[in-house]
């Protein structure tokens, strides 16, 4: 029985999300977006409880239940490391999101990226009328067209704005305000056909805002569970292992675990934090077969993000 009950909490820390959904409860659901950091500590762990084992054998029982958890662990990992085949054909799209961090981060640096890499569509969270009036002047002449979802009297942090290559013509936006606290935009029309690409933020998962985070979340089901084709970009402020955002994007496929990039950090309150220890909470996400065969992280100063580019194959 005692060997049950350690293993139901070692359970508890690394695999949350897995136990009756603790995982969209504080303070789990801050803890599990660094399951391969707990994961680390588990496996430290078993090092120890194996160590004990060669002098008193009566530990076994805690060493399954550790290898268990381990294990378990461990395979929902293994597969956002592994690339999947890229479908032959298709037209390809190249999509670039990146939270600006209430429009603090450096424009100059977002308009480089954008010269250098050339997307077709441009998804920025926490970037209002504000931020997109210091950019316009930037990429219009490369050929872009800008939409904010709120005017520069609102603050960056409230709005998503939108940047769309001339490439594909007369793009019509739409803005959804049925987020707890951002509106997304809709990019539809033109050069994209019938399929909708949507520039989404969701509401942090702090304390006190976790219901409205489950709520945003939910939302990207009107994407991914739609017939019609649809890519969703941006701060969903989730990684894959909350159960919350594998429910809600069920029927799309995420860029990062696509191409074995899905525990690239793109968060973190500090450089050094962010490269090596963070968690991935931007996402480029589509259903219908729509496959990513890139995926790619930049630095960007003033932002606590960073930017993700990936080049998605869009099916004929």
């Amino acid at each position: 029985m005692a060997a049950v009950v350690f293993t139901l909490l070692v359970a508890v820390v690394a695999l949350p999300d897995l136990l009756f959904g603790l995982d969209q409860r504080s303070p789990f659901t801050q803890l599990v977006p660094f399951r391969p950091w707990i994961l680390i500590g588990v496996a430290g762990l078993l090092v120890l409880l194996l160590v004990v084992m060669v002098f008193e054998r009566r530990v076994l029982p805690f060493v399954d239940g550790v290898v268990l958890v381990l294990l378990v662990g461990v395979a929902m990992l293994v597969p956002r490391l592994v690339a999947d085949p890229v479908p032959a054909g298709g037209t390809p799209l190249t999509v670039l999101a990146f939270n600006t961090f209430e429009g603090r981060a450096d424009v100059q640096q977002v308009a480089a990226l954008i010269e250098q890499e050339r997307p077709d569509v441009v998804a920025l969270s926490e970037a209002g009328g504000r931020y997109a009036d210091r950019l316009r002047p930037l990429i219009e002449p490369m050929g872009y067209h800008l939409e904010s979802s709120i005017g520069s009297r609102r603050r960056d942090v409230e709005g998503v704005t939108t940047a769309v290559s001339d490439r594909l013509g007369d793009v019509q936006a739409r803005i959804g305000t049925e987020t707890s606290a951002f509106p997304y935009i809709e990019l539809s029309g033109a050069g994209l056909g019938g399929m909708r690409v949507a520039a989404f933020h969701s509401v942090a998962p702090v304390p006190g805002s976790v219901p409205d985070w489950r709520s945003d979340l939910g939302l990207l089901q009107q994407w991914c569970a739609a017939p019609t084709p649809a890519i969703v970009a941006g701060d969903f402020n989730a990684t894959l292992d909350h159960s919350v955002l594998r429910d809600a994007i069920a029927g799309c496929g995420d860029a990062g675990a696509q191409t074995g990039q899905g525990l690239v950090p793109t968060w973190g309150p500090t450089p050094r934090f962010r490269n090596l220890f963070g968690p991935q909470i931007d996402h480029v996400i589509a259903n219908n077969g729509i496959t990513a065969e890139s995926f790619e992280v930049h630095d960007i100063a003033g932002s606590d993000h960073r930017a993700i580019i990936t080049r998605l194959r869009v099916p004929g």
